[in-house]
């Protein structure tokens, strides 16, 4: 692999993240694992507040802050002096890309909002992340990824049918699709510079990010004038296509087209169901769903998970297990796609971690380093942007800075 590679194709790619939490620190991580130099900026004192969310943690160092915040450079810097306002000005403007997510106000009070940030340094690229975009009535409140899972819709959609308590999708999507959202903005802004040399200003929420899932039930709504009800793991257009008990756990079937139907039948021994009327056609088996889930249910009984996923990709029906979170991390697929990397940390060692999930033909992205200790390179960046030691040394005793 050529050196090009080796340091990942956003190399040379300067970002300050002055971040929290997750959805900011998502968006930085994936800026950071394709190879840009990403300076996390943590508050003084106390850090981001991932650093507290134990347990687990491994060595005191927690778990929640190493995974989201590997391959960036941190700093720590006290924003409510004015010493340390100038230390972020400084690095802003050697900078391309700044992240932030402080709630609305809080930069424009400190000076560190986009339009005096562009007078320091025209072609900067500053992304805004709040919980509900920077217009509008809801522009001021404040934003948590369970609050936008709620009002976006998802946790109309999700549990297990109508009259049933609200319930939210088991992971942040809220937030890690923030992240996704605002690094992509970022990239497309700076593939703009490029050409025009032009900087600019960009937001995304948690809010659009979780509305975003919503796709196909939003058309629904638009076509129909409805709002669709939580269906399980059903899908609201097609049929059987769904989680399926078995002996010994489940599977999901996706059997969306006729074909597949087909298949299945053939598959569970019961060829006879292609021509029954209530199932031989999508619309005919929407309309008898669960007369069809209780057949198929009863059908598969008898064998266990592995038994009906191998059976079914035999038969060319999309099919898998529902996994727990060690089998998913444990599944040689998983492994094969490099989705498992160790990462070293310098007091909790090697650490496991989730990979970059976009590989590129010279490289899979890089990993170079581990989540920064708290102020690891604050006396490394500050050499970097032209403070002398003993102005490093006055900065920190008047604790503007903490310097490890």
């Amino acid at each position: 692999m050529n050196q090009a590679a080796r340091k990942g194709p956003l190399a040379g790619l300067k970002v300050v993240e002055l971040t929290n939490v997750m959805a900011g620190p998502v968006a930085g991580l994936m800026l950071a694992d394709m190879g840009a130099d990403v300076i996390k900026v943590e508050r003084l004192p106390g850090g981001d507040d991932t650093r507290r969310a134990t347990p687990p943690e491994i060595s005191g160092e927690s778990c929640a802050f190493m995974i989201i915040n590997r391959n960036k450079r941190g700093i720590a810097v006290n924003l409510k002096k004015p010493e340390g306002v100038d230390v972020v000005r400084r690095l802003i403007a050697k900078a391309d890309v700044v992240l932030e997510n402080f709630r609305p106000g809080t930069m424009e009070k400190l000076g560190l909002d986009y339009p005096s940030l562009k007078a320091v340094n025209p072609a900067i690229i500053y992304c805004k992340i709040t919980g509900f975009g920077l217009t509008g009535p809801y522009a001021k409140r404040a934003g948590y990824d369970l609050i936008a899972q709620g009002m976006s819709g998802i946790m109309s959609l999700t549990g297990e049918g109508p009259g049933r308590p609200p319930v939210k999708v088991g992971v942040p999507v809220g937030d890690v699709s923030a992240g996704i959202l605002a690094s992509n903005g970022v990239l497309a802004a700076y593939i703009e510079r490029l050409r025009t040399g032009e900087g600019q200003y960009l937001d995304t929420s948690l809010y659009e990010a979780s509305m975003i899932y919503t796709y196909w039930q939003a058309a629904m709504a638009f076509a129909t004038g409805e709002s669709v009800t939580p269906m399980g793991s059903a899908h609201p257009v097609a049929a059987p296509y769904q989680a399926i008990p078995t002996q010994d756990g489940w599977v999901n079937i996706g059997a969306v087209s006729q074909s597949t139907w087909e298949k299945l039948a053939q598959a569970i021994g019961m060829p006879e169901l292609v021509t029954d009327a209530r199932f031989s056609t999508n619309g005919a088996r929407m309309k008898h769903r669960e007369t069809l889930i209780d057949i198929i249910s009863q059908a598969m009984s008898g064998h266990g998970t592995d038994y009906w996923v191998e059976r079914f990709e035999a038969a060319g029906v999309p099919a898998g297990p529902v996994r727990k979170m060690r089998e998913m991390l444990d599944d040689p697929q998983t492994l094969a796609r490099d989705m498992v990397i160790t990462v070293d940390h310098p007091v909790a060692g090697e650490v496991q971690a989730l990979g970059l999930p976009v590989k590129f033909s010279n490289g899979n992205g890089v990993t170079r380093r581990g989540a920064p200790l708290y102020g690891e390179h604050t006396q490394e960046i500050l050499r970097e942007v032209g403070y002398s030691d003993e102005e490093i040394a006055q900065l920190a005793g008047i604790e503007a800075v903490a310097v490890r």
